[in-house]
């Protein structure tokens, strides 16, 4: 259901309201579904009980708009009662109101734990209720908030596939993880609102090694609205990443520190990367990588098809106009350059000199030449978009035709 498109009618609503009131109005449902749940002009919130039932197992909800938090609060403590065997459990947008964080953690705590596999939820929890979800070994997908100065109970989630927290304070919930054994765990999500981060990535890394999550480990994703300086190092061990975001704020001042020697170490430790975005969208202070970094990525990431970091655009310049580059050495040129994967670029607001999109374009193809997307707020760089876009279809002309002339 998604009421912005498909809005409910009144003769839905009729319908729904002419069922006894112990009958559910779709009997047999098994997933629900609904995006939008904005109120007017026909509440719907009220209505979501009834078109659940007892065989229903999947249940994902997004609130929008001003719902009554008592109305949002009285649908999802029902939910267990509703659906006894609930399997999935989403619900997105919930509001930030202590009344919404009992009606959720009463919900889990009535859930059939032997059922459950999937609980992904916008909200904090109580203690009691933390204390169960930390510990329910059939679990595979865990979405929680930790507000304030929260701990957690010892962490037994041996099934935990991903994870996605959100925290607002210090970092001592990691060491709720020490002693865990995580060995299924690919996918981790955290998005932090706390104003100092600190070295998040090397207590992560102390707990994720401790944890057995090194060699499973597929995506990392960290997000925060803070300037940052990360110690990318620290991910190093985690050989097997395929998605690697790190999202930060440039505002005022670039917190980018990315040069050359840690986008080299990051290439040779991640052979297996396919989207590395370092940084928010690249500010108009450029970066210290050069044409260096990007050839080692190019070399030794060769499924690589989406990057974001910072970088100079003079080098490229200077690599274009036949100014000897510093070809990184070892086993990462094994692959060919010609190998990349990399479709997509994000360059934000990274500065190119005028008069130089021509030999800026030919440097990128030249290290990238599966490039077809650039992402840009800088408008010189419609220039090298176009440039590129020109020397593609001669290339395609080319292929086509057998012959190297118009």
């Amino acid at each position: 259901m998604d009421t912005a498109e498909d809005p409910v009618t009144l003769d839905f609503l009729f319908a729904l309201q002419s069922r006894a009131a112990n009958e559910p109005f779709l009997p047999k449902l098994r997933t629900f579904e609904c995006g939008r749940t904005i109120p007017p002009p026909i509440p719907l919130i009220p209505l979501i009980p009834s078109l659940l039932s007892r065989r229903t197992t999947e249940v994902y909800i997004r609130f929008y708009g001003d719902s009554p938090t008592a109305m949002v609060a009285s649908v999802i403590i029902r939910l267990p009662m509703l659906c006894p065997d609930l399997e999935r459990i989403t619900l997105e947008g919930l509001p930030r109101d202590p009344v919404i964080m009992e009606a959720v953690s009463d919900m889990l705590l009535a859930c059939n734990r032997d059922t459950l596999r999937w609980f992904c939820v916008d909200s904090s929890l109580t203690d009691e209720a933390r204390e169960v979800v930390f510990q329910l070994p059939d679990l595979t997908d865990l979405w929680v908030i930790i507000q304030g100065h929260s701990l957690l109970p010892p962490v037994a989630l041996p099934n935990l596939f991903a994870i996605d927290l959100e925290y607002d304070d210090h970092l001592d919930w990691l060491q709720g993880f020490r002693g865990a054994t995580l060995k299924n765990l690919e996918a981790v999500h955290f998005t932090s609102h706390s104003e100092k981060i600190g070295d998040f990535l090397g207590e992560f890394k102390s707990v994720a090694l401790a944890a057995s999550a090194s060699a499973t480990l597929f995506k990392f994703s960290f997000r925060t609205s803070q300037p940052w300086n990360p110690m990318y190092r620290s991910l190093l061990p985690f050989t097997q990443l395929e998605d690697l975001q790190i999202d930060f704020s440039c505002k005022n001042h670039c917190s980018s520190r990315l040069d050359d020697n840690i986008v080299i170490d990051l290439a040779r430790a991640m052979p297996r990367l396919e989207i590395l975005k370092l940084g928010g969208a690249p500010c108009e202070t450029g970066g210290g990588v050069t044409v260096k970094g990007l050839i080692a990525l190019a070399c030794g990431c060769r499924h690589l098809s989406k990057l974001r970091i910072h970088f100079q655009t003079e080098s490229l310049v200077e690599a274009a106009a036949g100014a000897e580059v510093p070809v990184p050495s070892g086993d990462e040129m094994v692959v060919r350059r010609q190998d990349c994967a990399l479709t997509d670029l994000e360059v934000g607001e990274i500065p190119i000199q005028e008069g130089t999109a021509d030999m800026v374009a030919i440097a990128l193809l030249q290290i990238f030449p599966r490039l077809l997307n650039i992402e840009f707020i800088e408008r010189e760089w419609e220039n090298v978009v176009e440039i590129i876009r020109l020397t593609r279809r001669f290339s395609t002309f080319v292929q086509n035709t057998g012959k190297g002339y118009l």
